[in-house]
C-alpha cells in the first residue's frame, strides 16, 4: 500500500510539473523548472524534455542556444528533438545552423522524417542560399519525401527567395492536389520576383482566397514601386475580401509614404484603429514612418510617443530620427539619438546613415566625421549608402576636393549616388571644372540613365559651352536615351492627382491651366509693383525716408 501510494504522489508531482512546464512564459521560470526536472532525475525523460525544448527553441521568449544545451545533454535524443532544434534555429538570426546540425544527424545515421525537411527548406530560403536548397531538395527526393504537400509548399517559398521563379512554378506544376497555401506560395513566389503580370494571372485563377493571398498580391504591387495600383486593390480588398491584418496595413502604409498621400495615410490610420488591430511595433513603425514621409511630422512624433519606451526598438528610433532629419529638425534628430542611447537602444548601420543625413542639412562636417568612425568602433562596416552620404555632407558644405579625395581613397569602387552627391555640390558651389569630371564619370557608370547627360549638359550651359551642351544632348539621342518627362502629383480629398508639363489628359485640365495662368498673372503685377516701388524708392531723398 505504501508503495502504491508513494508512486501515485510521484506521479503527482510530475503530472504537476508537466503542467507548470506547459503555462511557462518567460526564460527564467523555464530554468526554475529545469533546475527541478534535474533534481528529481528527469532531465533525460521524453516529455519533460519535449517540453523544455520546444519552449526554448520555439517561444518569442525563448532562447535556441539554452535548447542546444539542453540538446546536447542528451544521451540519446529522439527525432522529435531534433526536428525542434532545426525548427528552432530555422526561426533564429543564425538559421545557417539549421543546416550543421541536419549534417550532424546524417553522419550519425539519424534518419530524418517528412517533418525535418521544410525547416531545412526554410533555413535555405532565409539564407537566399539556392545551392543548399537544391541540396536539400535532393535529399527530399532521395528519401522519398517529394510528394509531401508541407515539403513542395516549402520549396516553392525556397526558389522563389532565391529568385529562381522557374524552379518554384515547376515544383507548383507537379504538386498533385494543390491547396490554398500552394496557390498562396506560388502567388506570393512571383510577387517577390516583381512578375506581377504572372501574379495577376494567379491571383485571379485562385477558387479562394485569404488575407495572405491578397497580402502577397499587395506588397508585390508595394515592392514593384506601383503603389497606386497596390492602393486600388486594398480598396477591392476592402469591398469584397478578408479584413486586413498587420501585414497588409503594413504595406499599404508604404504605399502612402512613397506616393505622399498623407489624407490617404490618415484614412488607413483610422481604418487600423476601427478594426481593432493590435497596435504593434511593426504597425507603429510604419506609422511613424508614412507621418513623416507625408510631411506631417508631428503625427509621426505623435504616434513614436505613444510607444512605451521600454517596449521600442531600434527600427521605430530610426524611422523618428530618420524623418526629423529629412524635414531639416537637426537639432531634435540628433537629441532623439542620445535620448535612444540612454534607453539603451543600440543603433545599427541605419541609425547611422540616418545621423549622417542631418548632418548633410545641417553642414555639421564635423558631427559627420565622428559618426561615420563611430561605424567602424561599432564593429559595422561602412555600407556605400554611408560613403554616398559622407560625400553628399561634404559636398554640401562645399569641401570638394576633400569630397574628391575621399571618393578616391575609398575600398569600395564609386557609385552614381556618390558621384551624383559631389555633382550637385559641384554645381552649387560653381567649381565646373570639378563637375565636368565628375560628370563624364557619372556617364561612364549608368550610360542609359537620362538625368546624367542632362546634368553634364546643364553645366556646360552654365559657362556657356553651348557646343558642348548640344554635343551631349546628340549623344543622349545617339544612344537612344529617351528623358523621362518630370511629373507633379497634389492630394485632394484623398485622390492623388498626376501632373507632366504641357499634358491636357487630366478631366479638370481647363480649370487647371485657367487658374494657373491667373496666378502667373498675379505675380507678374506683384512684380511689376515691386519694380514701381524700387524705383520710387530709389528717387526719395534722405528727408524724404524720414517721412515714413
Amino acid at each position: 500500500m505504501l508503495g502504491a501510494s508513494q508512486s501515485c504522489k510521484i506521479a503527482n508531482i510530475h503530472q504537476t510539473l508537466l503542467s507548470l512546464l506547459v503555462k511557462c512564459k518567460s526564460m527564467l521560470e523555464l530554468k526554475q523548472l529545469h533546475a527541478i526536472v534535474i533534481s528529481f532525475g528527469l532531465s533525460q525523460d521524453d516529455p519533460f524534455i519535449s517540453k523544455i525544448l520546444c519552449f526554448s527553441a520555439l517561444s518569442n521568449s525563448g532562447d535556441i542556444d539554452y535548447s542546444y544545451r539542453v540538446f546536447s545533454q542528451l544521451s540519446s535524443p529522439a527525432i522529435f528533438s531534433w526536428n525542434t532544434i532545426i525548427r528552432g534555429y530555422s526561426n533564429s538570426k543564425n538559421p545557417i545552423h539549421s543546416l550543421s546540425i541536419f549534417l550532424k544527424m546524417l553522419r550519425l545515421g539519424i534518419a530524418p522524417d517528412y517533418l525535418t525537411y521544410p525547416f531545412l527548406v526554410k533555413a535555405s530560403a532565409r539564407l537566399s542560399n539556392q545551392e543548399t536548397g537544391v541540396s536539400v531538395h535532393a535529399h527530399i527526393i532521395k528519401t522519398g519525401h517529394e510528394s509531401d504537400r508541407f515539403i513542395q509548399n516549402s520549396l516553392i517559398h525556397m526558389y522563389a527567395s532565391c529568385g529562381n521563379i522557374v524552379w518554384a512554378h515547376k515544383v507548383f506544376d507537379n504538386m498533385q492536389g494543390k491547396n490554398l497555401v500552394s496557390w498562396n506560395s506560388m502567388l506570393d513566389g512571383y510577387a517577390k520576383c516583381g512578375e506581377m503580370v504572372l501574379a495577376q494571372k494567379v491571383f485571379e485563377s485562385m477558387s479562394e482566397r485569404d488575407v495572405r493571398s491578397w497580402s502577397s498580391y499587395i506588397d508585390g504591387y508595394v515592392k514593384a514601386g506601383e503603389y497606386s495600383e497596390a492602393m486600388a486593390i486594398f480598396e477591392k480588398m476592402r469591398a469584397i475580401g478578408p479584413k486586413a491584418n498587420e501585414v497588409t496595413m503594413v504595406s499599404v502604409l508604404c504605399a502612402c509614404s512613397h506616393l505622399g498621400a498623407l489624407e490617404k495615410g490618415r484614412m488607413m490610420h483610422k481604418y487600423i484603429v476601427d478594426s481593432g488591430l493590435p497596435p504593434t511595433l511593426i504597425l507603429q513603425t510604419s506609422l511613424v514612418d508614412m507621418y513623416a514621409k507625408c510631411g506631417a511630422i508631428e503625427e509621426a512624433l505623435l504616434v513614436f510617443l505613444g510607444v512605451s519606451q521600454s517596449q521600442t526598438d531600434v527600427l521605430i528610433w530610426n524611422a523618428m530620427i530618420g524623418g526629423l532629419a529629412t524635414h531639416g529638425l537637426v537639432d531634435e534628430s540628433l537629441k532623439l539619438f542620445k535620448e535612444m542611447q540612454i534607453v539603451g537602444i543600440c543603433p545599427d548601420e541605419v541609425t547611422y546613415l540616418c545621423l549622417l543625413a542631418a548632418c548633410a542639412h545641417g553642414g555639421l562636417v564635423k558631427e559627420a566625421w565622428y559618426f561615420f568612425e563611430s561605424l567602424g568602433k561599432c564593429g559595422m562596416t561602412p555600407t556605400s549608402e554611408h560613403y554616398a552620404c559622407m560625400v553628399d555632407v561634404l559636398a554640401r558644405a562645399g569641401q570638394l576636393t576633400t569630397a574628391y579625395q575621399f571618393i578616391c581613397q575609398m575600398p569600395i569602387e564609386p557609385t552614381a549616388s556618390m558621384l551624383g552627391a559631389l555633382l550637385s555640390g559641384c554645381i552649387n558651389h560653381r567649381n565646373l571644372g570639378l563637375a565636368e569630371i565628375v560628370g563624364r564619370k557619372l556617364i561612364e557608370l549608368e550610360p542609359n540613365h537620362d538625368g546624367r547627360y542632362v546634368g553634364l549638359s546643364n553645366v556646360y550651359a552654365v559657362v556657356k559651352r553651348w557646343d558642348d551642351a548640344r554635343s551631349m544632348r546628340e549623344t543622349m539621342e545617339r544612344r537612344g536615351v529617351k528623358k523621362s518627362p518630370g511629373f507633379s502629383s497634389v492630394e485632394i480629398s484623398g485622390v492623388l492627382h498626376r501632373f507632366i508639363a504641357h499634358d491636357k489628359s487630366h478631366p479638370d485640365s481647363e480649370e487647371t491651366y485657367s487658374m494657373l495662368n491667373f496666378v502667373v498673372y498675379q505675380m507678374k503685377l506683384g512684380c511689376r509693383q515691386d519694380n514701381k516701388e524700387s524705383s520710387l524708392n530709389d528717387s526719395l531723398t534722405e528727408d524724404d525716408l524720414l517721412l515714413y
